[in-house]
C-alpha cells in the first residue's frame, strides 16, 4: 500500500500547528460544546477529502481543467503551504486570513467555527484539496480509490486526537516546540511538492524528460 498521499495529507493538514487556534476558539466553551466542535472537525475533514477523492476528476472535467495544469497549481499550493509552515504559519494561512477576533465574529453570527475556520481553510485548504484529486487520478482501481477514502478517516483520527488533547499538548509542547513540529513537517512538505510539480512539468512537456 502507498502511503505517501497520507503522509503529504497529514502534512498539510497537520493538526498539530492548528491546535492554538483551536484553544483560541473554543475559550468559554463548556466541555460537551468542546466535543462537538472536535466531532464536527474531524467528520468535516473527512468529508471534504472523501468528496474531493471522489468527485475532484468530474469537477475538473467540468471546469475543462487538465489534470496536468492542476498538478502543477497543486504542486506550487503544496510549496507555498511549506514554506509557511517553515515560517511556523498554519499550512492554509494567507495574507488576508480572517484574524481571531473576525473568526469570533463569524462564530457569534452563527457559523459553526467547527467548519469555518478551523476545516475550511485551516485544515483542508486549498493545497489539501488539490493534493487528493492529484493522488485520486494516479489511483488505478476501486481499492486505491476506497484507501484514498480511507486516509481521510485516518485524517478525521488525527484530527480528532489532536484536538482531544490541545490543552496537554499546548502545556506539554509550548509554543516553541508546535513552531518546531510545523517547520518539520513544512520540511517533508517541500520535498513532496517538487515531486508533484515535476510529475505535472514532464506530462505537460515532455522534453524535460530527456
Amino acid at each position: 500500500m502507498d502511503l505517501k498521499p497520507l503522509i503529504t495529507l497529514v502534512a498539510i493538514i497537520n493538526p498539530l500547528a492548528i491546535v492554538p487556534f483551536f484553544i483560541h476558539y473554543t475559550q468559554g466553551f463548556d466541555e460537551a460544546q468542546k466535543a462537538q466542535t472536535i466531532r464536527v472537525a474531524a467528520f468535516s475533514a473527512f468529508v471534504v477529502i472523501a468528496a474531493c477523492a471522489l468527485l475532484g476528476l468530474q469537477v475538473l472535467d467540468f471546469f475543462n481543467i487538465s489534470l496536468e495544469s492542476f498538478q502543477v497549481g497543486g504542486g506550487l499550493l503544496l510549496l507555498t503551504s511549506a514554506i509557511n509552515m517553515l515560517n511556523a504559519r498554519p499550512a492554509e494561512a494567507r495574507p488576508n486570513e480572517p484574524t481571531l477576533e473576525a473568526g469570533a465574529e463569524k462564530a457569534a453570527m452563527g457559523n459553526s467555527i467547527a467548519v469555518v475556520p478551523l476545516t475550511i481553510p485551516l485544515l483542508t485548504g486549498p493545497a489539501a484539496m488539490s493534493t487528493v484529486v492529484i493522488y485520486a487520478d494516479q489511483a488505478t482501481s476501486f481499492w486505491q480509490h476506497l484507501a484514498l477514502v480511507g486516509y481521510g478517516v485516518v485524517v478525521a483520527a488525527c484530527v480528532w486526537g489532536s484536538f482531544s488533547m490541545a490543552e496537554p499538548i499546548a502545556r506539554v509542547l509550548g509554543k516553541t516546540g508546535i513552531n518546531v513540529m510545523t517547520r518539520l513537517m513544512g520540511l517533508i512538505l517541500a520535498a513532496l511538492s517538487i515531486e508533484v510539480m515535476a510529475g505535472g512539468l514532464v506530462k505537460l512537456f515532455p522534453v524535460l524528460n530527456g
